[in-house]
């Protein structure tokens, strides 16, 4: 579930609010606001897709999990779901093979569902 936008790596490009597939946040004056966690399903979808890795999602999917921002930029996590799938900036690093890529048609269509009120 989503834990935390950590403001200081946060560029508000709002990436993050327009991939969710359950509109879990919103677009503040700021950065994003978790405006509906609990609507959280671990998609990891606005951890993927922040370019600036100032999202965290924990694992747990059935609770919400409180971090401290400082612990998660010093634990090497933020930006580590990218990296581990070969997305954006490590697209061609062999180390890190992308099939994320292949989830996103599944994700554009759990979001559409839940847009529809199908969910």
């Amino acid at each position: 579930m989503i834990a935390i936008i950590v403001e200081d790596r946060c560029t508000n490009c709002n990436a993050c609010v327009v991939v969710c597939p359950t509109n879990v946040l919103d677009a503040g004056p700021g950065i994003p606001v978790i405006a509906r966690q609990l609507d959280c399903q671990t998609c990891f979808m606005c951890e993927l897709y922040c370019p600036h890795d100032a999202i965290y999602v924990a694992p747990d999917c059935d609770h919400p999990v409180t971090v401290d921002a400082q612990a998660i930029a010093g634990s090497g996590l933020l930006g580590e779901f990218r990296r581990l799938h070969g997305w954006d900036e490590w697209a061609d690093d062999p180390r890190f093979t992308n099939e994320h890529w292949q989830m996103e048609q599944v994700f554009l269509r759990a979001r559409a569902m839940a847009q529809a009120g199908n969910m």
